[in-house]
């Protein structure tokens, strides 16, 4: 019996039903893994296939696909335990397993009990649930909830969300002597998460007395959800490894050499464990455990803030969706104002970060398709391009501000007027209503047309340069619809839709004065921060800013979460805002909340076509994963009433 091993968990940057690809960073792991010394290797939950297949996961042939795959990698851990994760179809179900791999030889399978099916995890629709307790024998081999029991060392399994329920599968093993316990995770990237896993991570290791691998899936791996990385490993309740986070690297590893005889002894002095004497449904395997040759120094990765998470995340999501999507660059309209700087300074953090990590020459190859020109410092350049489109309402704050900041990041920069185009589509329906537009009687219309005709001609460079073009609504403005369809939200894929204005606006204070160690401040953006953010769809007379047309951000900001993720009434969101910002009367506060309903329930239609968003802020109001609502519905008439 082995009182000491060495354990790695393995992190993969993973594309749906990517076969061969999938399957060679899965190699590529396992063979890192070898070369570290590990004999126990955690990769991530459905890294066969990928984790947003959706439902193409009933499809059948990719359950045998994903099979054949697994029949493939198999042979290649030979002198080693390794978990991978793959959906497994039984009696015409589909079940979310990991096959434990020992010497080159599949010794079974294990089945997830507990499926994710809140906020933008769907796994119902697609697989059932495992029922504790339950073996059955498919393929020769055993299926369910399964204890392997190797060459004297016991692993069990808790598969992602089977660790974040109360009653978790982790509460079994501890009677049944468990030395260790693997999570292959898929566990998106939210403000603060890997905080909280951690805490699981850290409390397995110390309630069930186990080496505890938890490994997650890293980047963008299908368009929306990101991907942490940040392997954990924890021993006698503390973590004693963890992998880079938001790595912009294929593959990562968190290895450590771990001492299974001090949990076996806080194991049998535990007297409040119930023993489990009758047995457990136990896979035996035969396996001779390597001598552990070298032991690490503890190593451990700084927190990071709130501001770094996002412009760490983001960059990575942009990478991943740049590359995955074979597009040949980005494309923003620069207004001069806070979405659009962020949007686009976020590329320059993306290029910065991936030369950092990966330098030169691996980032030309990880962007083989596109011809980078031979000087790095015009590769930002080629990749974005920003243009500003002035109409007479537009300022020369604005104007200079945007050209400050093409200049300060590098961009391919232009600028044009859009005037003309608006002046022909009104004169065209002034011919047809035989009567002139006015601002007195036309204003939403006459803004919504300078928004709309600015459209056309940036799609027209993303076409001529194969480029994504990026929408720059954010979360706040979406909550009320304080947008142009087809105009500012016009785009292949918008960033920050899951972002609110009031944290937007702080982000950017902190990279205009601080920014990432390998970025750098980007100081023009003062030149963004010192405005009141503005549509600049007005005569200029009219100091036209997005807080007079609306409310306060923060304000807004406040109203939306305690309406729609609280899921308040109108009078209790009233009671709760008025209590966080008493610094306006009770009059005032009553006019807000009441536009934010109205506002929120006749603009569902504009958030269901928003174009793809990442996702960063768990509770946020991406219908198409997170937040449902009716496009149709009396619209909390009576709710309001009561306000009233």
């Amino acid at each position: 019996m082995a009182s000491s091993i060495r354990v790695a968990a393995g992190c993969l940057n993973q594309i749906p039903m990517d076969w061969a690809g999938n399957r060679r960073r899965i190699l590529e792991c396992i063979h890192h893994a070898r070369e570290e010394g590990a004999s126990v290797l955690c990769l991530p939950e459905l890294c066969i296939t990928g984790y947003g297949c959706e439902d193409q996961f009933l499809s059948e042939d990719l359950g045998r696909r994903a099979w054949q795959s697994l029949l493939e990698i198999t042979p290649e851990t030979r002198g080693m335990v390794v978990a991978v994760g793959l959906p497994v179809w039984l009696k015409n179900a589909v079940y979310n397993c990991v096959a434990v791999l020992v010497d080159g030889e599949i010794t079974g399978l294990v089945a997830k009990q507990n499926l994710a099916g809140d906020g933008l995890h769907y796994e119902p629709r697609w697989f059932r649930a495992w029922p504790e307790g339950v073996v059955v024998e498919e393929n020769g081999m055993p299926l369910g909830d399964l204890i392997f029991h190797i060459g004297g060392v016991r692993i069990g399994l808790e598969i992602c969300e089977d660790a974040w329920v109360a009653d978790r599968p982790g509460r079994s093993f501890s009677g049944s002597g468990v030395d260790v316990i693997l999570n292959p995770s898929a566990s998106h990237f939210a403000f603060g998460k890997q905080e909280v896993r951690e805490q699981f991570v850290i409390e397995g290791s110390r309630a069930f007395g186990v080496v505890y691998v938890y490994a997650n899936l890293l980047g963008n791996e299908a368009g929306r959800a990101i991907y942490d990385g940040g392997g954990l490993i924890a021993s006698a309740g503390k973590i004693v490894s963890e992998g880079r986070r938001l790595s912009f690297e294929e593959t990562t590893l968190a290895v450590k050499s771990v001492d299974l005889q001090r949990n076996r002894l806080h194991q049998a002095r535990t007297v409040s464990r119930e023993v489990d004497v009758e047995g457990w449904n136990e896979v035996e395997v035969f396996f001779d455990w390597p001598e552990v040759t070298r032991w690490d120094g503890q190593d451990s990765v700084p927190p990071m803030s709130k501001e770094e998470e996002f412009a760490r995340a983001m960059a990575l999501a942009y990478f991943d969706y740049l590359r995955k999507s074979w597009s040949r660059g980005f494309i923003v309209s620069l207004s001069g104002g806070a979405d659009s700087a962020a949007v686009s300074c976020l590329a320059k953090i993306m290029l910065d970060l991936a030369l950092e990590e990966l330098g030169e020459k691996k980032l030309r190859n990880r962007l083989g398709y596109l011809d980078l020109p031979e000087e790095k410092d015009l590769w930002m350049k080629s990749l974005l391009f920003t243009v500003y489109q002035g109409t007479q309402n537009s300022g020369e704050v604005t104007r200079n501000a945007a050209r400050a900041i093409a200049e300060a990041i590098g961009a391919d920069h232009a600028e044009w007027e859009v005037d003309d185009l608006v002046e022909g589509y009104e004169s065209r329906i002034e011919t047809v209503l035989e009567r002139q537009l006015t601002w007195e009687k036309d204003d939403l219309t006459r803004q919504n047309i300078q928004a709309r005709v600015r459209a056309p001609g940036v799609w027209m460079m993303a076409n001529l340069r194969g480029a994504l073009l990026l929408a720059t609504s954010n979360r706040s403005e979406a909550a009320v619809g304080y947008a142009t369809m087809d105009g500012d939200t016009c785009g292949g894929l918008s960033p920050i839709a899951g972002i609110d204005k009031a944290f937007l606006r702080s982000w950017l204070l902190w990279l205009e004065k601080t920014g990432l160690p390998e970025s750098g401040p980007i100081p023009a953006l003062s030149l963004i921060n010192e405005q009141q953010p503005t549509a600049e769809l007005r005569p200029q007379a009219e100091n036209q800013t997005d807080e007079g047309d609306l409310m306060p951000y923060p304000v807004l900001d406040a109203i939306e979460r305690a309406a729609i993720r609280d899921k308040k009434s109108p009078l209790e969101v009233f009671d709760s805002v008025k209590l966080t910002h008493p610094e306006y009367d009770r009059s005032q506060m009553s006019q807000w909340v009441l536009k934010f309903f109205r506002l929120w329930c006749r603009n569902q239609w504009k958030r269901e076509r928003y174009a793809p968003s990442f996702h960063v802020d768990d509770q946020n109001l991406d219908p198409k994963t997170w937040c449902r609502f009716p496009i149709l519905s009396a619209g909390f008439m009576e709710e309001l009433a009561e306000l009233k």
